[in-house]
């Protein structure tokens, strides 16, 4: 273990004792508990992100145009040939 000092305001102070007696647990194993939960949070999305999110998702997903396969293969052809080709046409001065 390393002992560590910390500041901590009054209001965080006071719940960090309540928890501890609450819990019957010391205090610095409150704190450990409580950076081990926070960490395991971290890159993950929030409840209010998360809804977001799916709401985007819901609302571009209908908006993708039904195209047949052909068509689209078609146009990933033509995009290819005008990348092989040099894009213009023509070079610029």
């Amino acid at each position: 273990m390393v002992k560590m000092t910390f500041t901590l305001d009054d209001a965080t102070v006071a719940k960090l004792r309540r928890s501890a007696e609450r819990t019957a647990k010391p205090q610095s194993e409150i704190v450990r508990e409580a950076i081990a939960d926070y960490a395991e949070r971290i890159g993950r999305l929030s409840e209010t992100e998360r809804r977001r999110l799916l709401h985007v998702f819901d609302t571009l997903v209908p908006a993708i145009p039904s195209r047949p396969a052909r068509e689209i293969a078609a146009e990933v052809r033509a995009v290819r040939a005008a990348r092989h080709a040099g894009g213009r046409g023509h070079r610029s001065t």
